[in-house]
């Protein structure tokens, strides 16, 4: 839909409003919830990290994905540590999917989230050991995927038609000028 692409794009260039606005309409013509978490993301960069809260607490998430509701748990840390609630921060991120014996493509950013939270919270040992977490499930994600394989290049090489003559930079030219066609 035209009004999602729009939000996407929005927030990747920093409109923040214009991207919570159409996000907002978004859901309201289609119903759904996955965008949650940018429409939070979006009040946190407003400035509003409360209203961000308020729109994750309201909102039915009984259809949202495994990943969907990492980066909501993600975003409503977020919020919360922005308003100096960081045991908030970490029972956001306390969810489920926050199972350090099986790694998902969400694995790597939630587990850094939550040992970033603990470090922010003192609790430095714990944090090490979910940093650690982090990058043994990215390692995992990488080698199933076969990230270290060798990565394919392709060369592409222009060649102008045979009825257009190249002029090099050597030999004198006249420039185009549009008016005389």
């Amino acid at each position: 839909m035209a009004r999602e692409t729009l939000a996407v794009t929005a927030y990747h260039t920093g409109d923040f409003a214009l991207a919570l606005r159409e996000l907002r309409t978004y859901r309201r013509l289609t119903g759904s919830q996955g965008h949650l978490a940018l429409m939070i993301e979006c009040e946190r960069a407003l400035g509003r990290p409360e209203r961000g809260i308020e729109t994750g607490l309201a909102a039915d998430l009984t259809g949202l994905n495994p990943e969907q509701r990492v980066q909501l748990a993600i975003a409503m840390s977020g919020a919360r540590h922005d308003l100096g609630q960081h045991q908030q921060a970490l029972f956001e991120l306390e969810i489920p999917e926050l199972d350090p014996s099986r790694a998902f493509s969400w694995s790597p950013e939630l587990f850094a989230a939550y040992a970033n939270v603990l470090e922010d919270l003192g609790r430095e040992d714990e944090s090490a050991k979910w940093h650690a977490r982090a990058l043994v499930a990215a390692e995992a994600i990488d080698e199933h995927l076969g990230a270290h394989d060798e990565m394919e290049i392709i060369e592409i090489y222009e060649h102008a038609p045979k009825h257009i003559e190249r002029v090099s930079d050597d030999e004198d030219h006249e420039d185009f000028d549009a008016g005389d066609q």
